[in-house]
């Protein structure tokens, strides 16, 4: 293999960096296109989306009863919640092309699974320890993985 194939095969941003497979796919996921695995700049967009419509939600209903800093966080765990248990989607996740489904069965996640992702996403170390296949801990608890719609 030429030197410049390997250093491209290599450098391929849908690898993981640890055994050289294209996360999903060992999930039984396609390594491209819809239902792939998304890249993390799409996660990250999605995940600002939902922090700001959850901001504006949360100071301009709830800041009295919950706090100006605390009730955007409630809103963003019950909007993950019910959003992404029975649409598999959130505001967030629809705008940058990604949705959650679950990784046994293409059934919508539902409200347990879906709890146990935002309450989990919300402590945020278990959204910022992944596997290679992008999974944070919180979709591994959960048995779900997001991908791109």
């Amino acid at each position: 293999m030429s030197e410049s194939r390997h250093r491209t095969a290599a450098h391929d941003p849908r690898r993981d960096g640890g055994g050289g497979q294209v996360p999903g796919v060992r999930l039984g996921l396609p390594a491209t296109g819809r239902g792939s695995v998304p890249g993390w700049g799409r996660r990250a967009a999605g995940l600002a989306v939902d922090w700001v419509v959850a901001t504006l939600i949360g100071r301009a209903f709830l800041a009295d009863a919950l706090g100006r800093d605390f009730a955007p966080l409630v809103v963003l765990v019950v909007m993950h919640w019910l959003l992404v248990s029975t649409i598999g989607t959130t505001i967030g996740h629809a705008l940058a092309g990604t949705a959650v489904r679950r990784t046994d069965a293409p059934v919508p996640v539902g409200f347990a699974r879906g709890a146990a992702r935002a309450v989990l996403l919300a402590l945020v170390v278990p959204a910022v320890v992944w596997d290679a296949d992008r999974r944070g801990l919180h979709d591994k608890a959960a048995g779900t993985v997001v991908v791109r719609r």
